[in-house]
């Protein structure tokens, strides 16, 4: 039975061409639709399911926590243990000063809570970020997304926010004394997946202790394996002072979390208390998932097998229509002629049977952020389908 009229008729649509496809279940790298057909799935929630479908650990956590207990109190005031378990898990894996944990519902009130932070430390207003930087949707953070089509019809929007050129030093000129935070991306996750250079990222640092600026990482792609490391900030070395995760952190569940020091965060408690609230964050049954989702992978060795699967994609992904591979770990970006091959792409592989997707801001790149537990067969079957569809674009 299609639903599909239903679908477009009652639920709120984000593009007058949604993918459509009827999900009966989902399973490892695979989603069936109501009519049995699978599906290879290259795209993991847009990077969320960092175990693929219906990860067994992650159903056998969240089921574990049903049987306790769900939502209990507002976030901050009750200790319950997998909130609590997982904050001490990040701060296990997270650098020496990022020792402290605020957990929320997603990526978008993680980049919301760290600006507030950062402002709430310094007193200062500006925030700057990156042209063609995405932070979610929501008022702050859509005043730092780095597009402005995509802000014009929602103004007026926050003030004092710049944009700066991405691996751009003189656009660093701008981070002065009033500012009160930067935020980056160490892998741009709406563009075709760049990578924030090395030399760039201590230059900021430089500039940002220097002048008491906070400087955020957004790593709510870039978090939780999906690099080949367990945080993006890993890849250069360069640390922030607040991180934001979110996405692939609950294996599929919501959840975000921006994290600091004990110190950054006790502003939060303090003229005035209560200086940032959220009911449902840190929601225990997606703690478990979350908890269930880093246990996993490091008990697994999943995250060092990341590159030697980006390998065997690239391996696999020669073809004279493919112009180049962007990326790093499992963030892959495969640049095509135009955006209208794009499209007429995507839509192909999806009749072909392999989930694949668009990138915001580049509209000549499609995604390919599997889970990263897709087995190396799956990538050729994949990577095979994907050059046939292409000798028909």
């Amino acid at each position: 039975m299609s639903n599909k009229n239903d679908f477009l008729k009652y639920q709120a649509q984000i593009s007058k061409t949604p993918l459509l496809i009827n999900v009966k279940k989902a399973i490892g790298s695979y989603v069936y639709d109501d009519n049995n057909k699978r599906y290879i799935d290259l795209v993991a929630g847009v990077s969320s399911c960092t175990l693929g479908h219906s990860h067994p650990s992650i159903i056998k956590a969240v089921k574990e926590q049903l049987d306790l207990h769900t939502h209990v109190m507002v976030y901050g005031e009750f200790i319950q243990q997998k909130p609590l378990e997982l904050a001490i898990l990040l701060a296990k894996y997270l650098p020496v000063k990022l020792n402290c944990t605020y957990l929320v519902n997603s990526g978008t009130e993680a980049i919301e809570g760290a600006i507030k932070l950062a402002k709430r430390k310094n007193r200062r207003k500006t925030v700057i970020s990156c042209f063609n930087s995405y932070h979610g949707s929501t008022q702050g953070s859509l005043s730092a997304m780095g597009a402005n089509y995509m802000k014009k019809n929602y103004e007026p929007l926050i003030p004092h926010h710049r944009n700066i050129r991405y691996n751009n030093f003189q656009d660093l000129s701008v981070l002065d004394k009033d500012v009160s935070s930067v935020i980056i991306e160490p892998v741009q996750g709406g563009t075709n997946f760049e990578v924030a250079q090395k030399k760039w990222l201590k230059e900021i640092r430089k500039i940002c202790t220097k002048n008491s600026i906070e400087l955020i990482y957004d790593e709510i792609q870039t978090g939780i394996g999906r690099t080949g490391k367990m945080f993006g900030y890993e890849l250069s070395g360069v640390k922030p002072d607040i991180v934001c995760l979110a996405k692939g952190l609950g294996g599929g569940m919501p959840i975000g979390a921006f994290v600091s020091s004990k110190k950054n965060m006790s502003y939060l408690s303090v003229n005035p208390s209560l200086g940032h609230i959220t009911t449902f964050g840190g929601h225990p049954v997606c703690c478990a998932a979350a908890v269930a989702t880093i246990h996993t992978l490091t008990s697994n060795k999943i995250i060092e097998k990341v590159e030697s699967k980006r390998q065997l994609f690239l391996e696999h992904l020669s073809h004279p229509k493919i112009k180049k591979i962007h990326g790093i770990g499992l963030m892959i970006a495969i640049e095509l002629e135009n955006e209208k091959s794009c499209n007429k792409f995507v839509k192909k592989a999806l009749d072909k049977g392999v989930i694949t997707f668009y990138f915001l801001f580049n509209k000549n790149c499609i995604r390919i952020s599997p889970p990263l537990t897709i087995s190396f067969n799956d990538i050729i079957e994949s990577c095979s389908i994907i050059k046939n569809v292409l000798d028909d674009c």
